[in-house]
C-alpha cells in the first residue's frame, strides 16, 4: 500500500476504508465489513465517535492482528472528535473513550470532526448524540491546544482536522504557540465538488487533503444529504473514461483523486466493490482525462447537515 508522509513524520496510507453510516443494520455490519477490507489489502481504517461503529471496527482489527493477518503497526486508524466535546477538559475523556470501544491503547489520527461546538449534555457520553445541538462558544484553538496534549500523552500518534475552511485553517496555524500542524484536513471531495483551491492552499501549507465521499453519496439520510443528489457514478463522462481503461467509474474516481496528491476514503459495504475499490493502483489516467475529470466540477456538496447552517463556525459559507 502506497502511504504519504505526514508533517509530523508519520505516514498515512493514501486509500483507506471509510465506516460511516447511519443505518443501524450497517453499524451492526461493521466488523465483517473491516474484516473482509483488511484482507483484501486496506490498511488505512478511517471512522469516528458519531458513527457508532468503533466497538465493532475495533474487533475486527484485534481479529486481524490475532490471525497474524497484519500488526498493530500495519494499521492506520483514524477517529474523530464530536462537536459535543470540544470543550478541552472533554477532548481527552472522549478519545479515551474511543479507545475504550476499540480496546486499542492508541490511535493514529485523531480529528476534530467539525470546527463547530456544541453544548454537551449534562452526560456527554451518555446521551443521544443527535439531541445536542445548541451552539457553544469554545475557542477553537483552545480545543487544539488539548489535542497536542493528547499527541504528546501517546494517546493518537498525529493530530488534524476536518470540514474546515481554508480561514479555519489559518486559525490554528496562526496560533500563538502551536506546538503541532494539523498533519491532514478531511473534507467532502469528488468530481463534482474538486476543492482545487482548498488543495492548492493545504498544499502550501503541508497540510495532506483527504477525501470523504469521493464516490458520492447516493443514500437520503434525513438532514444530512441533500435530497434528490445526482448519482455521481452514473456520470456519463466519467463512464466513458472507464470504458475506455475497462474500469469501473468508481475506479476511475478513486484514481483520479490519488494522481491529485490526495489521500482517498472509500466507503462500501458490499465485499465485490471493496474489493474494486482497491485495485487503484495499476493504472494511469493520462493528462487529458485529468483535465476531463476536472471540468465536471460543479461545486456541489452531498452533506451540508441542516442543523450545523446557523452556528457561526459553520465552514461552507466561504468559497473554500
Amino acid at each position: 500500500m502506497q502511504s504519504v508522509k505526514l508533517n509530523d513524520g508519520n505516514f498515512m496510507p493514501v486509500l483507506g476504508l471509510g465506516t460511516a453510516t447511519v443505518e443501524q443494520d450497517l453499524c451492526d455490519k461493521a466488523e465483517e465489513i473491516t474484516v473482509t477490507a483488511i484482507e483484501i489489502g486496506f490498511r488505512h481504517i478511517d471512522s469516528a465517535y458519531v458513527y457508532n461503529t468503533e466497538e465493532q471496527v475495533g474487533k475486527a482489527i484485534r481479529r486481524k492482528i490475532a490471525d497474524g493477518t497484519v500488526k498493530r503497526e500495519d494499521i492506520f486508524y483514524t477517529s474523530k472528535l464530536w462537536v459535543t466535546f470540544h470543550r478541552p477538559d472533554l477532548v481527552r475523556p472522549a478519545l479515551e473513550a474511543s479507545l475504550k470501544k476499540l480496546q486499542m491503547d492508541f490511535v493514529d489520527l485523531y480529528l476534530i470532526h467539525w470546527p463547530l461546538s456544541f453544548k454537551p449534555a449534562e452526560d456527554p457520553f451518555s446521551s443521544n448524540i443527535g439531541d445536542c445541538f445548541t451552539p457553544d462558544t469554545v475557542d477553537l484553538c483552545a480545543t487544539w491546544e488539548a489535542m497536542e496534549k493528547c499527541k504528546d500523552a501517546g494517546l493518537t500518534k498525529s493530530i488534524g482536522v476536518s470540514n474546515f475552511n481554508h480561514k479555519q485553517l489559518e486559525l490554528i496555524l496562526n496560533k500563538p504557540g502551536l506546538k503541532y500542524k494539523p498533519v491532514c484536513n478531511q473534507v467532502e471531495c469528488h468530481v463534482y465538488l474538486n476543492q482545487s483551491k482548498l488543495l492548492t492552499f493545504c498544499k502550501s501549507k503541508d497540510i495532506v487533503l483527504v477525501a470523504y465521499s469521493a464516490l458520492g453519496s447516493q443514500r437520503i439520510c434525513g438532514t444530512w444529504l441533500k435530497e434528490n443528489s445526482p448519482i455521481l457514478l452514473d456520470d456519463p463522462v466519467l463512464g466513458e473514461i472507464a470504458r475506455k481503461y475497462n474500469r469501473t467509474p468508481a475506479q476511475v474516481a478513486l484514481r483520479y483523486q490519488l494522481q491529485r496528491g490526495i489521500v482517498v476514503l472509500a466507503k462500501s459495504f458490499k465485499k465485490e466493490r471493496i474489493k474494486e475499490n482497491f485495485q487503484v493502483f495499476d493504472f494511469q489516467l493520462t493528462p487529458e482525462d485529468m483535465k476531463t475529470i476536472d471540468s465536471l466540477n460543479r461545486d456541489f456538496r452531498y452533506t451540508e447537515p441542516a442543523h450545523f447552517k446557523d452556528h457561526p463556525n459553520y465552514p461552507f459559507h466561504e468559497e473554500y
